[in-house]
């Protein structure tokens, strides 16, 4: 039995990869660390109830001791961190939050498992084991209008967000070049699916959308983003932790290069359509005053995980919006839930006046 910690479970793509691990494989164990901040919930995981398969643990990754003592008493194969602050406005806001998560969370990790699985004696590392970091395109900058992001592209960040984000990785790079501790890294663009918090694009547009409330757009919104389906990227995790190359980098991309306003009319006329709703309208858009550096484009070239692993994406986004938006529809008291309360809080201060 191959025995997994995976940090940051109850979140949106934590959650989606542990349904898609679950669907996978018999013979696992799932062992799930989460502290339940704001985008941490364990409605995200419902479905796991009474699976002997998943463990949930509520903690923090920055508790050494809680960590050490999962290591003890689970003997854990691997580690994959999708713990993270990841909203890069709240980044702009508070930064020092980003830091203690991302880059000292990751560090405790990589901590105790090398305490877990290294051999300081004889500078060896127990068989099997791999940790990886889930991360991010955002670490690589912003391109021009031509080219895409590759492995090799230099790291160059330009948030509070993605600075945390590439600190955390070349912790990780530093943990493999230092004590040859087996890991990889994937950065992945733009996911989008069920389960996604409301204060990122497309369930942020479909909620507002079916309330009839203004839906705010950052600048003249041309920004470009690479949208990847969530359970396609579950699927690269998955081969690239069971498969991929110790140390190596993988991106991870889907070539559905689009520009922010566009996703935001792709709702509306979804949902127009599908409420029937004539009021439904592009007049609810709402330019405003553009996030602080802001960049302009994204895009990844995922040649490498194609030709190593043989993974390729399998949702195209024109059926993959449609899933998105269905499964919202059909799960409104998860959205009803996730926007109450401090929710309103946090819409009112990223965008009243702007």
């Amino acid at each position: 039995m191959k025995k997994y910690l995976i940090t940051g479970c109850a979140g949106f793509i934590g959650s989606n990869f542990v349904y898609y691990m679950l669907r996978k494989y018999e013979d696992i164990l799932l062992v799930n660390l989460d502290k339940l901040t704001y985008a941490g919930n364990l409605e995200n995981l419902k479905g796991t109830e009474g699976d002997s398969r998943h463990v949930f643990v509520q903690g923090d990754i920055c508790d050494k001791a809680l960590v050490t003592e999962l290591f003890q008493k689970y003997d854990f194969d691997y580690v994959i961190n999708f713990a993270a602050e990841s909203h890069v406005d709240r980044s702009i806001a508070n930064p020092e939050i980003f830091v203690e998560t991302n880059v000292l969370g990751t560090v405790t990790l990589l901590q105790c498992a090398k305490e877990a699985w290294y051999n300081t004696e004889a500078r060896t590392w127990k068989d099997g084991t791999k940790y990886l970091q889930v991360s991010t395109d955002e670490v690589y900058g912003a391109l021009g209008t031509e080219g895409y992001f590759m492995e090799t592209t230099p790291l160059n960040p330009h948030s509070p967000y993605s600075s945390s984000k590439a600190s955390a990785d070349h912790f990780v790079q530093a943990f493999h070049d230092t004590y040859g501790m087996p890991i990889n890294i994937t950065r992945c663009s733009n996911n989008y699916g069920p389960y996604q918090f409301p204060e990122k694009l497309i369930p942020l547009m479909i909620h507002n959308v079916k309330q009839h409330k203004p839906l705010p757009v950052y600048g003249d919104g041309m920004q470009i983003r690479d949208w990847l389906y969530v359970e396609d990227h579950c699927k690269a995790i998955d081969m690239v932790v069971n498969g991929g190359k110790i140390g190596e980098v993988y991106n991870v991309g889907a070539h559905n290069e689009r520009p922010n306003i566009l996703i935001v009319k792709t709702v509306i006329e979804q949902l127009r359509n599908r409420l029937r709703d004539d009021s439904i309208t592009e007049d609810l858009i709402r330019h405003v005053e553009d996030r602080l550096g802001h960049d302009r484009r994204y895009g990844i070239d995922p040649t490498k995980i194609k030709n190593d692993l043989g993974w390729y994406p399998e949702t195209p986004f024109e059926r993959g919006i449609v899933l998105t938006i269905d499964w919202y529809l059909q799960n409104e008291e998860w959205m009803n839930h996730v926007t109450s309360g401090n929710y309103q809080k946090y819409y009112e201060a990223m965008y009243k006046g702007k």
